[in-house]
């Protein structure tokens, strides 16, 4: 609790505490100061004892009032002044005061202590909803430790420049997004991901800024400015996140807007028509109007529409999902077809050997002398090559490498001259290969005969210098790997009620055809350019379906921003995800899909649960009011009781059960 709270929550009980008191003690406090007024005769005039008392009585009741009230009423004159004034506090202080006016005080000041104990769960619930974007903000690190000629430099982190090397220690955030150059740590990367589990770092390792350093001291080569870096992209979207508005929470404002003035003319109607045609008397028809005045108040609408969409967006933020707006929240709670795009969001993005298909020759010997020939390439799939042979590459068996444009390499190893590449480059060396079964990037591997006249013709001026002929030894299949939980995420988006889920991808249809039946996708798009992909996602948006799509947020910036909803998947770091998405997903676990929506859908059933209860009990209360069947308790509970009430309900929006 804030100290600000903690001043209300005072002022509430001690306004509390005088207003018991003076339920019992008032009257007979009155009573004795009206007596003494009237020098203790019995004779004294009757008017005059009855001015002094209400006197008394209004003034015992105006302490407790002001304590808790004095701030309302000021805002409320305050706001008068400027035009803009027909709110809830100002329909706190009408009603108020007219309660006052017609002698009901103990019912004038409850109103105000109610009415502010509303407010403090509000203050209070606002105030927990915020504390995991808080905590957020709390990444920012206020300084960097720079290495300059050899010395420590501590500066502001926007002066630091690119390239430069920066020195965290231990308990320190990462200033500035970069790679570690120097030591092995652990970060603790929660506050980006939402991940709790500590990860392994080491030299030549990406790090973001925002993480902190938990072990041991590290140097890191900055690659960004800070304004560019992870933390400032991500600040600025969750400070940017409140200002794009729901339907719903616009429909709120503008109701409200039109509704305050409204309520204030029908509660007029209403004291005037009492005292027209009824026989309550001015004070008991003002004393109904004054009813219909406290109960009409829109706070729990105007309040807990808005927490909900809060407490909705710190929920998705504390697991590593940035929701950028309340509204993106509300039409996520609608998407029923999800769209992934596949490299980078159902599979790493990244090559491995999937498969090792010799001919006449030892599997092992293969792989040998394709990471051989490989090695000196920082070709992804070159590399995959390498990673799969997993052992040392003895450089001096290897001669000459030479790269063969758009086909493979000829490398020379252990004095004999070997073709490592694609079909193409087979066809020209001679060698009699045949394709894989198995979809993937076939790798082909051959030898050359000693015994082969000259190069044919039709053989590239880079490879002139391979004989006619060659022996061909088998080849290799590389795939992209799929991600652990693509499979698991896919299956519970269906769980979740999507009813479409769509692979769109650039690979051939027989790649495509696998990774969609190995994750449990029915329907896919395969062999699409970036404009393509836009072209099927409009297909889709028929107006009959909600389209989420999920991409990796730098290669499908198009898409993403066409989509009902874009969701960057793997995006730490990636400025083109941020920019062009609706949501960003901090980390590469598919599975955040799923809690997105279930997080919207949570929120928005609370949301409607709101706006139903509040209007209900209301308009009920109002017409009771306006009927003399209700009286200033049930008017206090119809605005301040719906209002608790509508902000515990909202409370809840912050608290989703993980699947």
């Amino acid at each position: 609790m804030s100290r600000k709270q903690r001043k209300t929550l005072i002022r509430i009980l001690v306004a509390a505490g005088l207003l018991v008191v003076l339920y019992f003690l008032a009257e007979p406090i009155a009573d004795v100061v009206a007596h003494a007024f009237s020098g203790g005769s019995a004779t004294s005039d009757s008017t005059g004892n009855s001015l002094v008392k209400t006197i008394v009585l209004i003034a015992l009741y105006l302490i407790p009032y002001l304590i808790v009230g004095f701030d309302v009423i000021k805002g409320a004159i305050k706001k008068i002044g400027t035009g803009d004034f027909l709110d809830e506090e100002f329909l706190m202080m009408i009603a108020t005061v007219g309660a006052f006016a017609i002698g009901e005080y103990p019912e004038a000041t409850a109103v105000m202590l109610f009415y502010q104990v509303g407010e403090l769960f509000q203050s209070i619930a606002v105030g927990k909803s915020r504390k995991s974007i808080a905590a957020m903000m709390d990444i920012c690190p206020d300084s960097a430790i720079v290495l300059r000629d050899g010395t420590e430099e501590e500066v502001d982190p926007s002066e630091v420049q690119i390239g430069e090397a920066v020195l965290v220690k231990p308990g320190e955030k990462i200033p500035i997004d970069g790679v570690i150059r120097a030591g092995t740590t652990t970060l603790n990367t929660a506050a980006l991901t939402g991940e709790s589990l500590p990860v392994e770092v080491q030299e030549g390792d990406a790090v973001y800024s925002g993480s902190i350093n938990l072990t041991t001291a590290i140097e890191v080569t900055t690659t960004t400015e800070y304004e560019n870096s992870t933390v400032s992209r991500i600040l600025e979207l969750v400070e940017n996140a409140t200002d794009k508005k729901a339907k719903s929470e616009r429909f709120i404002t503008k109701f409200a807007h039109y509704y305050t003035p409204i309520v204030v003319i029908l509660a007029i109607v209403i004291a005037a028509f009492c005292a027209i045609f009824t026989d309550l008397g001015i004070s008991g028809s003002i004393y109904r109007g004054l009813i219909f005045l406290v109960v009409s108040c829109p706070c729990a609408l105007v309040v807990s529409v808005p927490l909900s969409f809060f407490g909705g967006i710190g929920a998705a933020s504390r697991r590593g999902i940035l929701i950028k707006g309340s509204n993106y929240l509300e039409t996520l709670s609608t998407i029923d077809t999800v769209v992934f795009d596949k490299t980078g969001t159902i599979t790493q993005g990244s090559f491995a050997v999937d498969a090792v298909h010799p001919n006449e020759i030892d599997a092992d010997v293969l792989i040998d002398i394709a990471a051989l020939a490989e090695s000196r390439s920082h070709h992804p799939v070159a590399e995959s090559i390498v990673k799969a042979h997993g052992k040392h590459i003895d450089s001096s068996r290897l001669g000459e490498v030479e790269e063969l444009s758009g086909r493979g390499i000829r490398a020379v190893i252990d004095g004999l001259t070997y073709y490592v590449g694609n079909g193409k480059l087979m066809e020209e060396v001679q060698a009699d290969f045949h394709e894989c079964h198995l979809p993937g990037t076939v790798v082909h591997v051959a030898r050359a005969l000693a015994s082969a006249p000259s190069a044919p013709k039709e053989l590239s001026p880079e490879a002139s210098s391979a004989p006619s002929g060659c022996e061909y030894l088998g080849h290799i299949v590389i795939n992209d790997e799929l991600k652990s939980d693509s499979k698991e995420a896919i299956a519970s988006l269906r769980q979740a009620g999507i009813r479409d889920i769509v692979m769109l991808t650039g690979d051939n249809e027989k790649v495509a055809a696998k990774v969609a039946s190995e994750v449990g996708i029915d329907d896919y798009f395969a062999g699409l350019l970036p404009a393509n992909k836009v072209e099927k996602l409009e297909s889709l948006l028929d107006g009959t379906r909600h389209v989420a799509f999920v991409g990796d947020g730098i290669n499908d910036a198009p898409v993403l921003t066409r989509a009902d909803v874009g969701i960057a998947m793997g995006a730490l770091g990636s400025a083109a995800a941020i920019e062009a998405a609706d949501v960003v997903l901090m980390d590469d676990h598919l599975s955040k899909i799923t809690e997105s929506v279930r997080i919207s859908r949570k929120t928005m059933r609370i949301v409607k649960q709101n706006i139903i209860f509040s209007i209900l009990v209301k308009v009920a209360v109002m017409v009771l009011g306006a009927l003399g069947l209700a009286g200033m308790k049930l008017a206090v509970f119809g605005d301040v009781g719906v209002l608790v009430l509508a902000i515990l309900n909202a409370v809840r929006a912050m608290r989703v059960p993980k699947s």
